[in-house]
């Protein structure tokens, strides 16, 4: 292992935050980890059991380390407006760029993992290998998904948080070092440097109901999974649900009642991710990947033309067409094309999409028209500058179910922004032409738009005073 050496806090930025990050060893693999929900860049270094850990993942490569945005030494967010996954994907690119890292082995533990699945799946290219450490896909249970947890025991794990900052996660998820002298103190500091109460009590319940699975065969990165055997939460039926819905992930199991990687036999599961991502082979960047796209359409288009003439509507519609290609750039998406009097865009993130086409339907009443807007976040193919899979026929129907100013959206887009702060209206489940089976339908509401994560611009600001602290862009509109 590598001496006792703390390394610099540097910062990254990111949608006008800063982002707490640091670098330690040298070698020709990139380690990110994305530690559990909460961290302390400069604290991690006074638990001797999680020093070690970060000290064997440096002794065989590069291992970045960082404070996602709301916690540790990273800007605060506002607790009714938490990161979601889509916002801790940035981060992880942002920290990525700023240590000047193009592919990395993103290794990732508990509800972590929930942010290492979604970036696994929208950024192939970035990651030579994945690495899922006591993780879920989905912690709640459900009819088709009978190895979770009941509300029962999702609001029993809630509750306790109550004692976060004295130990909180030592008694959860790490219970075989609970005797250990010393490490109590230790640990429940980190706690307390890591976040708030309020902010851990808040990001646990949110991680506790999301749901990713319909993102595992969307993932094309190799794939380790690890599970210890005997632990008492999300134990080795939720690692093996994650390995056999990612095609050619290897799933291993190892003695131990623990889910925190530092806790128990830590030099085992080391070993183990040492022999997968030096061994995994380099693949190329994959042409199918996870996005989230979005269809519009103008309601009474032909009705609309012939009232105004076709030379007047064609002004029209190029006018909406240059609106909605500024709207969805802005949002950091990408106009495929305009088809017809709609749009066809794709983004990485379904917040995002979200206020695009919230943006655009707004815009539309100024030339006298009305919008309708579907989005379905799935596995597409990239060819060409044009894009192709199920997932743009399901967006295509699901936008033509929509009501006139409505943007209408899938079950998993849902799933992929619970906790962000925006409200949907259930609106039932249909059936979508030529689809196969019925689909959950949602109306996402206008309120909160506009203050999610915006396209990125990381840089490094070498050791910047951490009380240079901003609110993240419209905090008083909505989710980050």
């Amino acid at each position: 292992m590598l001496p006792e050496v703390t390394p610099e806090t540097q910062y990254a930025r990111v949608d006008g935050l800063y982002l707490a990050y640091q670098t330690l060893g040298e070698g020709p693999i990139d380690f990110v980890l994305a530690d559990q929900w909460t961290s302390h860049q400069e604290a991690q270094w006074d638990v001797p059991p999680v020093a070690e850990v970060r000290r064997r993942l440096a002794a065989i490569g590069r291992l970045i380390t960082f404070d996602k945005r709301g916690v540790g030494m990273s800007d605060p967010v506002p607790i009714n407006a938490l990161p979601s996954i889509e916002a801790w994907i940035d981060d992880v690119r942002a920290v990525m760029d700023a240590a000047r890292s193009e592919r990395a082995a993103l290794i990732t533990t508990l509800g972590g993992g929930l942010m290492g699945l979604v970036f696994a799946a929208t950024h192939p290219d970035r990651l030579r290998a994945l690495v899922i450490v006591g993780g879920w896909a989905r912690a709640r249970a459900g009819p088709d998904y009978p190895i979770g947890l009941s509300p029962e025991e999702i609001r029993r794990r809630v509750e306790q948080t109550k004692g976060w900052g004295k130990g909180f996660m030592l008694d959860a998820f790490a219970p075989s070092m609970r005797g250990v002298p010393g490490l109590r103190e230790a640990w429940a500091r980190y706690e307390r440097f890591a976040a708030s109460p309020g902010v851990a009590r808040a990001m646990i319940a949110n991680l506790l109901e999301l749901d990713v699975r319909h993102v595992l065969p969307a993932i094309h990165v190799p794939t380790l999974v690890i599970q210890r055997g005997e632990v008492a939460a999300f134990g080795p039926a939720f690692g093996r649900f994650i390995a056999d819905g990612i095609h050619g992930a290897r799933y291993v199991e190892v003695p131990g009642i623990d889910n925190l990687m530092w806790a128990g036999d830590q030099a085992t599961v080391v070993a183990e991710i040492e022999s997968f991502v030096v061994g995994a082979r380099s693949m190329r960047s994959s042409d199918r990947r996870l996005a989230t796209i979005l269809f519009t359409d103008i309601v009474g288009s032909t009705e609309r033309a012939a009232t105004v003439g076709d030379r007047a509507w064609r002004e029209m519609l190029n006018r909406h067409h240059a609106f909605a290609r500024a709207s969805i750039e802005r949002a950091g998406g990408r106009m495929i094309k305009s088809i017809g009097d709609g749009v066809l865009a794709s983004f990485d993130g379904p917040g995002r999409a979200i206020d695009a086409a919230h943006e655009i339907s707004g815009g539309a009443p100024n030339l006298d028209l009305h919008v309708r807007a579907g989005l379905h976040v799935g596995e597409i193919e990239v060819m060409q500058g044009d894009v192709a899979g199920i997932a743009v026929h399901v967006a295509a129907r699901v936008a033509a179910l929509a009501d006139p100013d409505e943007v209408l959206v899938s079950s998993t887009v849902r799933d992929l922004v619970i906790g962000s702060g925006t409200a949907f209206a259930d609106r039932g489940s249909r059936v979508l032409k030529g689809v196969p089976g019925r689909w959950r339908l949602y109306a996402a509401q206008l309120a909160g738009v506009g203050a999610r994560s915006r396209p990125m611009t990381a840089g490094v600001a070498s050791g910047a005073p951490s009380a240079l602290r901003r609110p993240p862009p419209g905090a008083a509109r909505g989710p980050s």
